[in-house]
């Protein structure tokens, strides 16, 4: 009897409650986690509905919640941030109404933070290999360009 039994919405709509409770998820999430239930369209469109009408699915709060943790533990920069949440389908106006939640001060001193701990700890001897090396790990977590361009110029005359 190894047949993959027919679940019941009920017992999705519970397992898929919990899922939503002890983390954030945005719907693509959601739609992924169900496609490994064996039910009809119809009820997993039933289910995102209830999720959403129950609070436990909110595309808004997963953006603001992604947006700042991901700058907080990750160090991410906006561009990384925006990235991220395009590939989870997340609407550009949510997008932007997420990052404009870190706040500017805070964002610009983790930034000079991070720039100048990684410029000490690239221990390459050539000029120009330190800097790609540089740019290229700052630019890869996310942030501005001209930011990191400038930061490495001042970083480079010091």
């Amino acid at each position: 009897m190894n047949s993959k039994p027919t679940s019941s919405v009920e017992v999705v709509l519970q397992k898929l409650e919990y899922y939503c409770s002890y983390q954030e998820r945005c719907h693509v999430e959601v739609q992924e986690k169900l496609r490994a239930f064996d039910i009809s369209e119809h009820d997993r469109n039933r289910v995102i509905v209830h999720l959403i009408e129950h609070n436990f699915l909110n595309e808004e709060r997963f953006a603001s919640v992604f947006s700042i943790s991901k700058f907080h533990q990750k160090k991410w920069g906006k561009n990384r941030i925006k990235n991220e949440l395009k590939a989870r389908k997340i609407s550009d106006y949510l997008i932007t109404k997420a990052l404009k939640e870190i706040p500017s001060d805070e964002y610009e001193t983790t930034f000079d933070q991070l720039s100048e701990k990684c410029w000490e700890s690239i221990t390459e001897k050539n000029a120009l290999k330190k800097r790609k090396k540089f740019c290229d790990y700052l630019l890869r977590k996310g942030w501005e360009s001209d930011w990191v361009y400038e930061k490495v110029k001042e970083l480079e005359s010091k």
